[in-house]
């Protein structure tokens, strides 16, 4: 029997945002017939009234699946999740007013319901979308609604992939075999069982008990790759393909007929091409004029506080940075070095002060110490609070720099990265997946890994989901120092 979680689960969360909406808009009935004491302008029976929300609201659940909300990748995808209810909300509405308008037809008692409805009903999906999830993790954990799967392959991936699936009350996957001479992570997992071929696997594994396949690597003999897909589909087994390669389906990629017959696959550096990078720099000249207008009171308050205490250090600091293509160019910063030290590697820096033991300690720590001694009492709240970063605005408002974009690198700091020409693929960011995601809080590594992941994976909301991110993380201040 294979597992039909997916899309019982698909079926609950069409069941549940129907009643999410019936329940919001009722509810914005009653806010406003029953507690306000201005009369309604349209009165309306509430029989009426839901019996037309019943009517229409298949085709506001048709507009969800449109969507994609019923796709299985945007179920752990919270903000992305958010954001398409929110479209869908909006859209929604907008179908029960043409309705209202195109058959001249009363539906709303007041003008305020379907604001009161709107907003109700994006907070009533967002709470179950939520409940949802935490009882289908609940569930996991008791090894309900685990999905069986059998996978293939001697790469990398097929490491990773067991890494991630190996808790099955976490994941919801439990690995019923793994295909390959080697042994995945055997001496972690010694529970899982490991087969040389899959012939072996499929003769000690019973096929009603595999859900889905996934294989990670093509086998040179093709009939070995044939013999998996066909067993896949007699069985009505869900069959998933990974290339062991990964690094050639990131990022944009396209399938094209070349010279009008071949089909071939073209792999993008980054997926911000075309369009996209049209509409992410006219998003940063008008995010960026908007933001200068606000902050220009505070950075010039800043600036005075900066002047009279140390009149003769400049205000503002200029960095040699790296952007996209390589091309150099000076990022502004408010100055938090001491006057002495400013300009200064923090190698030579350190020297001067006659603590050169600093050095050793401050590159094993992630290029920083707590209580910089090169820093000053002003510096200090500034890199706390990131005000110090405000005049990189004006960067972005000149193309030097984008709102959201892999950190700006200094010369010294790309050799460092293992694929360098990539990450320089984008213009760099005022703020980026790493800030966001523990800023000096994560290695190095870790960084490196988060930025290739954005110019391989560059969207719009992508984009919107790290801006707010980045506005919780600065207020709280998330591992600023």
């Amino acid at each position: 029997m294979k597992s039909n979680v997916s899309l019982l689960y698909n079926f609950l969360l069409v069941i549940g945002d129907f009643l999410a909406l019936i329940a919001a808009f009722a509810a914005a009935y009653i806010l406003r017939s029953h507690f306000s004491d201005v009369p309604v302008a349209h009165p309306i029976k509430s029989t009426e009234y839901l019996g037309i929300f019943l009517l229409l609201l298949p085709f506001w659940i048709l507009i969800f699946a449109l969507l994609g909300l019923y796709n299985n990748s945007i179920h752990e995808k919270r903000f992305a999740e958010a954001g398409r209810l929110l479209i869908g909300s909006f859209i929604g509405l907008l179908f029960v007013i043409g309705y209202a308008y195109f058959l001249d037809r009363l539906v709303f008692p007041a003008r305020l319901v379907p604001v009161y409805g709107f907003v109700l009903a994006f907070v009533f999906l967002v709470l179950f979308r939520n409940l949802a999830r935490a009882v289908r993790s609940f569930l996991f954990s008791y090894g309900i609604g685990i999905t069986n799967v059998l996978i293939i392959g001697n790469t990398k991936v097929a490491r990773e992939l067991v890494e991630t699936l190996a808790d099955h009350h976490v994941s919801g996957y439990r690995i019923v075999g793994i295909v390959g001479a080697k042994a995945h992570n055997q001496d972690r997992f010694p529970h899982l069982s490991v087969f040389v071929t899959f012939e072996t696997a499929i003769s000690k594994l019973l096929a009603h008990d595999i859900h889905s396949i996934v294989q990670t690597e093509l086998y040179s003999d093709n009939s070995k790759n044939n013999e998996i897909l066909e067993f896949a589909q007699t069985n009505h087994i869900a069959y998933r393909f990974i290339p062991g390669n990964s690094e050639l389906f990131v990022g944009n990629i396209d399938v094209e007929l070349f010279r009008s017959s071949i089909p071939v696959i073209a792999v993008h550096q980054t997926a911000l091409i075309g369009w996209g990078r049209i509409i992410k720099r006219l998003s940063d000249i008008i995010l960026s004029s908007l933001a200068l207008t606000v902050a220009m009171p505070i950075m010039l308050l800043i600036g005075l506080v900066a002047k009279v205490s140390n009149p003769k250090g400049p205000v503002l600091y200029k960095d040699s940075r790296l952007t996209r293509f390589g091309n150099p160019t000076k990022v502004y910063k408010f100055r938090s070095h001491k006057l002495s030290y400013s300009g200064l590697t923090p190698e030579k820096a350190f020297a001067k002060m006659g603590r050169p033991e600093l050095i050793k300690k401050y590159r094993d720590n992630g290029d920083y110490l707590f209580d910089d001694p090169r820093i000053s009492r002003l510096g200090h709240f500034l890199r706390r609070t990131s005000l110090d970063e405000l005049p990189q605005l004006a960067n972005i408002l000149k193309g030097d720099l984008s709102f959201v974009g892999p950190r700006a690198l200094h010369p010294s700091e790309l050799e460092q990265y293992d694929k360098k020409d990539l990450i320089l693929a984008v213009k760099s960011g005022l703020t980026g997946l790493a800030q966001v995601s523990g800023r000096r809080d994560i290695s190095f590594d870790e960084r490196r890994k988060l930025d290739l992941y954005y110019v391989q994976n560059w969207s719009l909301w992508l984009d919107i989901t790290i801006l707010i991110k980045t506005i919780r993380v600065v207020f709280r201040r998330s591992g600023a120092r």
